[in-house]
């Protein structure tokens, strides 16, 4: 047995010395270096659509116009009216609507926009109508353009319309519109508002809308600066997509040199409404 050991022990005192000589003779080498070229990852693929490395470019143009003709180039319509409400308040109660009609497809679409609000028993307060074209811009905003013409009381003034209009991130339908008058006179719009599902038919929607103006127009109660804000949420219910009545509360207030301006005249400069109202669509 010891002898076995022994020979065991020889062979392997053996193998190391003849691998310690082939490496001393340069028969054993190392792993060659990475190529330079090799040593950083391959760049990322360019931007774009997978197919666009693969395809030729004529072919995939093709099949995108006939893809835009089929899907993109479709005309369909709607009729909304997000807002047509009875409003209970301090002294006469009123209505209010906000609604618009659009005729397109995805990329480009003409529309006619309403909104205003009247006392009861008494001529319309305060109301406007736009003709606008919508131009897409990418898949979730839209440059809205066109006229805006005013009614109610005071004089009547019409404006060039611009500005945008989509869903910003985590879902807000934004709208910020920009107005120049006849009288040279500019002011803003910006509306937010956000669909918050309580279940797939009860829907609580918070809604912000706030006006500015860079110069006075005391013919019509509109001084420069931030004019008023309007803070509101409503709870809708849909007995069907298309038809939901709905409850809310709305708070209202002039600011700054509007808010002057009307308590000049005597008007209140801010109020709260309870709000009885059914939002559809067709």
């Amino acid at each position: 047995m010891t002898g076995a050991l022994d020979a065991c022990a020889t062979i392997l005192s053996g193998c190391i010395t003849l691998a310690s000589a082939q490496v001393s003779a340069g028969h054993v080498h190392a792993a060659a270096p990475r190529p330079a070229s090799m040593a950083n990852e391959a760049p990322p693929p360019p931007a774009g659509h997978a197919a666009d490395r693969y395809y030729d470019p004529g072919e995939m143009a093709a099949a995108r116009r006939a893809l835009h003709a089929e899907h993109g180039a479709m005309r369909v319509s709607m009729l909304l009216f997000n807002l047509a409400e009875y409003e209970s308040r301090r002294g006469p109660d009123g209505f209010r609507w906000d609604g618009e009609y659009w005729s397109g497809g995805d990329i480009d679409r003409l529309e006619i926009a309403t909104e205003g609000e009247a006392t009861l028993g008494r001529r319309v307060d305060d109301a406007e109508v736009q003709l606008l074209w919508n131009h897409a811009l990418d898949p979730y905003f839209n440059i809205r353009s066109g006229v805006r013409q005013d009614f109610g009381a005071g004089p009547s003034r019409t404006y060039l319309t611009t500005g945008i209009e989509g869903v910003a991130p985590y879902w807000f339908n934004l709208e910020g519109l920009l107005f120049l008058s006849q009288k040279g006179q500019v002011s803003a719009r910006v509306k937010v508002d956000y669909d918050q599902r309580i279940t797939q038919r009860f829907i609580v929607q918070p809604r912000v809308e706030a006006n500015l103006a860079a110069s006075s127009d005391r013919r019509r109660g509109i001084g420069s600066g931030l004019t008023d804000i309007e803070l509101g949420v409503r709870a809708r219910y849909e007995l069907r997509r298309e038809l939901a009545p709905y409850v809310g509360i709305n708070w209202y207030r002039q600011l700054g040199r509007t808010a002057d301006i009307a308590r000049t005249s005597g008007e209140d400069i801010n109020g709260v409404s309870a709000v009885f109202g059914v939002r559809w669509w067709l």
